[in-house]
């Protein structure tokens, strides 16, 4: 799908990986951009600041009808919704002795959130036969994330969902894409590493950590060419194939990671 004259909708654009699509999809000429985040001034001085017309939400994407009313917002002001950029997510740093809340809290944000979206936003896409959902995932979906157990396990389910929602609709008209970088430069990867997260450690010594403006580079691509992994970091590609043809190599090769920075 080509981004020229499409209505987006984007969530955590805020920052990081959202701010940074936000941005090259008006380069791309979007014909309209919807930007949500809890931090309504950011997204407002953000679309204030796009070339093209954008508007900033407020939306609390594990509250359902927050979800609901952002989708709503979107056709009442441009008719329809072409892609729906389920981009928010957190960390937690927390292995089986994070209490409840932290691992509901990461249930919320990192799974739930993309089923809301999708209840949101599908019906109006299957009515026209067309819509693209891009969902931020993270390489730790398909590989791990060392010294932090809510995400990894959360960003497996995202992926998870994403092949369900693209086995079931993907003959219907309906392209999904499941983004998932390594490290890359935002406020959750610093704020992890000044935390002292094990794996903010990992995923910032595990290869290039890129900048966000890279990996829209690498959506925009992705995007295009209807790819349902997009791997801005290459080598996630290999390690993925590493683990599915060795499993027990592959997690050796892991415990003796995770060993070099928690001994």
């Amino acid at each position: 799908m080509k981004l020229d004259g499409r209505v987006v909708v984007i969530t955590g654009a805020a920052g990081g990986i959202g701010t940074a699509l936000a941005r090259r999809f008006a380069a791309e000429g979007a014909a309209g951009i919807v930007l949500s985040d809890l931090d309504l001034d950011a997204v407002r001085a953000l679309a204030a600041d796009l070339a093209v017309d954008a508007v900033g939400v407020r939306t609390d994407v594990t509250v359902e009808d927050d979800v609901r009313a952002l989708v709503e917002t979107a056709l009442e002001r441009y008719g329809r919704v072409d892609v729906f950029c389920s981009n928010a997510g957190i960390t937690s740093g927390a292995g089986i002795e994070g209490d409840d809340a932290v691992w509901q809290r990461s249930w919320e944000v990192n799974v739930r959130a993309h089923l809301y979206a999708a209840r949101a936003v599908l019906p109006s896409m299957l009515e026209r036969g067309e819509g693209y959902l891009l969902q931020t995932c993270s390489a730790a979906g398909l590989l791990t994330a060392v010294g932090d157990a809510p995400y990894s396990v959360t960003k497996h389910a995202a992926v998870g969902f994403a092949e369900w929602l693209s086995i079931t609709y993907g003959n219907r008209g309906i392209r999904v894409s499941a983004l998932c970088p390594q490290g890359v430069d935002t406020p959750m990867l610093r704020d992890g590493l000044d935390a002292g997260h094990v794996g903010a450690k990992v995923t910032a010594a595990s290869g290039a950590v890129l900048s966000p403006d890279d990996v829209a580079d690498a959506v925009v691509a992705g995007l295009a060419e209807e790819r349902f992994l997009i791997l801005p970091h290459a080598e996630v590609g290999t390690y993925l194939a590493h683990k599915t043809q060795d499993p027990d190599r592959w997690l050796a090769g892991m415990r003796r990671m995770a060993a070099g920075f928690t001994e």
